[in-house]
Formats: structure tokens, C-alpha cells, sequence
């Protein structure tokens, strides 16, 4: 397979991952249909653990027994905060939730407004790198590294042929036979 076939069919990947993010995976901030939670605690175990990433997507109708994330609502001791619960029940003044660890019900009733989405993927541990990540001495490691790979990746490239009017000339052996007479060779 040509050098040109591969940069192309390189180029198509990448367009159809961006593509695959733009329209699954880009957070609700940028105006995408997912929201990325990381699991703190250990209210929803065995279910999920702390240290868990969590994708929640956006649908039209929640029901019992689906994982949701939520912001507490408004007023509330908490208000903002993402807490991610089972609805376990519901009625005209919100929804019940609790976590699966939990004896107990959340205080909070949260309307169809207030939810973020519904559980979706869940990467265990990948949260846990994630915030990591967010540190910043190794943020700047991680920064440094890609930055490293990126310089030998662009020196190990093969450069590109000069164009046909640069190329050099191939040096020739001078003839034995010049205008200075036969070559002298020691022996």
C-alpha cells in the first residue's frame, strides 16, 4: 500500500473518530449529548465505585430503576451538586432516588428538569486517572511526554524526495585517464 493511500485512509479514520465524538461522545458543555461524571464515594456500590467514570446521556422520559445523575435542586442545602442515585419511585413532586449502598432515601426530590441523564457507560477506574490528570505537576508530566513522542515521532518520518530540479547530482570517480595522465597508485 502507498505512502498517499495510507495518509488517506489515516485522514478518513480520524474524520469518521471526530465524527463519532461530535455526535455520541461531546459533553453537553460544548453541546453534546453526554455529560462525564466521576464517582465519589460509595453510595452506588457494588454498582459503581469511587474513583468510576460515569457517561450519562440526555433522554426524553426516566423511569424506576434507571441510574441517573442530577443536580440538587435549587434552594436545597447542596444545590448544583451532581449526585448520581437510582430512581427508586416518583410522583407529582419529583422523583425518589437513593443510592444502592444506602438504607435510605436521598432528601432531595428532584424534577425531570434537574436531571442530567441517565447512566450509560461506565469506565471503572478511569475517573480516578482522570482527575489525576487535573493535578498540575502531573498535568505538565503528561503535557511534557505527548510532547517528547511528538518530536520523535517527527523525526523518525521519512522526508519527502527533493523535487526533481534539487535533486543533486551523483558524484562520479575521476577516470584513470584525465588530462593529468594515468592515476598514481601506491603499492
Amino acid at each position: 500500500m502507498s505512502t498517499r493511500v495510507r495518509s488517506h485512509l489515516s485522514l478518513a479514520a480520524l474524520a469518521l473518530v471526530l465524527v463519532a465524538w461530535a455526535v455520541l461522545l461531546r459533553p453537553a458543555s460544548l453541546g453534546g449529548p453526554v455529560t462525564y461524571i466521576i464517582v465519589r464515594g460509595s453510595s452506588m456500590q457494588p454498582t459503581y465505585a469511587a474513583g468510576d467514570l460515569i457517561i450519562v446521556r440526555q433522554t426524553s422520559e426516566y423511569r424506576v430503576g434507571e441510574v441517573v445523575a442530577y443536580r440538587v435542586p435549587g434552594g436545597e442545602i447542596g444545590a448544583g451538586h451532581i449526585v448520581i442515585h437510582r430512581i427508586v419511585g416518583g410522583d407529582d413532586n419529583g422523583f425518589t432516588l437513593r443510592g444502592d449502598n444506602n438504607p435510605s432515601l436521598d432528601p432531595w426530590n428532584p424534577h425531570a428538569s434537574d436531571i442530567v441523564g441517565e447512566a450509560w457507560v461506565a469506565a471503572p477506574g478511569l475517573g480516578r486517572i482522570l482527575a489525576a490528570l487535573h493535578q498540575p505537576l502531573l498535568l505538565a508530566a503528561f503535557a511534557a511526554a505527548v510532547m517528547v513522542a511528538m518530536v520523535m515521532a517527527w523525526k523518525r518520518s521519512p522526508r519527502a524526495p527533493p523535487s526533481i530540479g534539487s535533486r543533486r547530482r551523483p558524484a562520479h570517480a575521476r577516470s584513470s585517464r584525465g588530462p593529468r595522465g594515468p592515476a598514481q597508485v601506491d603499492s
